[in-house]
């Protein structure tokens, strides 16, 4: 579950002003589902946004978190799948791995903290880090109480400033690392266990083109929880509408593209317009940009043509432009199409464990 689908379900839920139970995942063994700082929200009447299980075991949370929500305090849970899951659960899950989750209570009271905070940095352009106290001994940094920043700066804290700067050092290995885990700190009145999570806001995807194939790319990609905005030279396929997924819809001229759109924030541009020259002063535009993905459409020998009439442009665009768009899928058709180039988007997005992705030529 995406980042947007809670903020939409918080929102919602908050403005009700009900209070809600946060489960997040701070710990596992083996194959999971989820891994550290993966998170679920689930309100008074045990419903639920996200999913840390795959649904084996968001039932039994929502049970947990009824008593969260009666005692007011957090709570830790395994879950231990590789023994005997049948047996405990009923459900012969199959699974292999331990999971150990952290429950804590968002109320009216405490503006909702420190999901509130977590929810302003998922909106925002930055990396930032949340820290969450798992575990304590310490009657100054009760269990619960947490650190979130927002913009390099911090947002909401409740852990006490000698505890922060204890801790600044994880926090910024944390995000140099980009990997949520815990670690535990001996001393200072008690021995403190914290989830430091990775708070990244969800990528921003850049289509050039308003085709009706265009429909399906940001559909998916929205689906994804992705923030979309579409641009397209021409004001009949904007009128066209089928867009409402996206985050903005632009209609400009493509040499207006950079004064349009802060392409300093873009994390992956598909430009798919259906005119040849309209793509070549796309590619020409994007030529100055960081951009590590570019898609687009149309055979390999019309890439060729676009980077040739591009002149020396071509040599910035080379290695970041893949055409035709897409892992090669056998597709046919819009839909079919769409999902293979947004799975090459989220393939380079997340480099799948890798520094670098390169690109064919």
């Amino acid at each position: 579950m995406t980042a947007r689908h809670l903020i939409a379900a918080f929102e919602r839920w908050t403005a009700a002003s009900e209070p809600l139970v946060l489960a997040t995942v701070y710990e596992t063994a083996g194959s999971t589902y989820s891994k550290a700082g993966a998170q679920m929200l689930i309100n008074a009447q045990g419903d639920f946004q996200g999913m840390l299980s795959g649904g084996c075991l968001e039932g039994d949370l929502a049970e947990r978190a009824r008593d969260v929500l009666r005692t007011g305090l957090p709570q830790s849970v395994t879950y231990n799948l590789a023994q005997n899951d049948e047996a405990l659960w009923g459900l012969g899950v199959g699974c292999d791995g331990l999971m150990r989750i952290f429950l804590q209570m968002l109320s009216p009271q405490s503006a909702y903290e420190p999901f509130a905070s977590m929810c302003a940095a998922y909106g925002g352009e930055s990396v930032e880090a949340a820290v969450t106290v798992l575990e304590t001994s310490d009657k100054r940094v009760p269990a619960g109480s947490s650190k979130v920043s927002v913009a390099g700066q911090v947002a909401h804290s409740d852990i006490g400033k000698a505890f922060e700067n204890r801790i600044a050092g994880l926090v910024a290995a944390v995000l140099r690392e980009g990997q949520s885990r815990t670690a535990d700190f001996p001393g200072l009145g008690g021995d403190i266990k914290v989830l430091v999570s990775i708070l990244k806001p969800p990528p921003r995807i850049l289509v050039l083109g308003a085709g009706l194939d265009a429909r399906p790319v940001v559909r998916l990609a929205a689906e994804l929880g992705w923030r979309v905005i579409l641009q397209d030279h021409r004001p009949a396929y904007i009128a066209a509408g089928g867009f409402d997924d996206a985050e903005a819809v632009y209609c400009e001229p493509a040499d207006d593209l950079a004064r349009t759109v802060d392409l300093s924030g873009i994390d992956a541009a598909i430009v798919m317009s259906h005119h040849l020259v309209t793509d070549g002063k796309y590619l020409k535009v994007l030529a100055g940009t960081a951009i590590p993905y570019i898609g687009l459409l149309g055979p390999v020998n019309r890439r060729a043509r676009l980077l040739r009439d591009l002149g020396e442009l071509a040599d910035k665009l080379r290695n970041r432009v893949q055409g035709p768009a897409g892992i090669d899928i056998g597709a046919s058709g819009p839909a079919s199409i769409a999902l293979s180039i947004i799975a090459q988007v989220h393939q380079v997005l997340c480099a799948r464990g890798r520094a670098e992705v390169a690109m064919p030529e």
